[in-house]
């Protein structure tokens, strides 16, 4: 009875070893996913889906920095910071008028966001 172990062999791998053939149909770019990976980052929060929520539900689809605090119940600068993702993000546009800022979507940002999963 022998107690050594038996040797597996191996060989190397050719071309037409693959598991499945390479992918035919476009990917996207470095680039790109990064770009797609920003704006689903800006939308990976809570307080931040929750802006959008106020932002869109609020008379003529805009809200005032000013209505932004009380219902998140988070304090100004960080409610400014998550504004500022959003952005940034290009889910937001800002308007100052006097000493208040007001925020509304941009238009067709949350369809494209939410197309790209889908365009995966």
């Amino acid at each position: 009875m022998s107690s050594t172990p038996a040797l597996a062999t191996t060989r190397a791998a050719t071309p037409d070893d693959s598991c499945c053939p390479p992918a035919t149909r476009p990917t996207i770019t470095a680039e790109d996913a990064h770009r797609k990976a920003h704006i689903l980052k800006a939308l990976a929060d809570p307080n931040r889906l929750r802006l959008l929520s106020i932002v869109k539900a609020g008379d003529g689809g805009e809200a005032c920095v000013c209505d932004l605090t009380a219902p998140l119940d988070l304090g100004q600068p960080t409610v400014s910071h998550h504004l500022k993702i959003l952005v940034d993000a290009g889910l937001l546009t800002r308007e100052k008028r006097g000493t208040w800022a007001y925020y509304s979507l941009v238009p067709g940002a949350l369809e494209s966001a939410a197309s790209i999963l889908t365009a995966l």
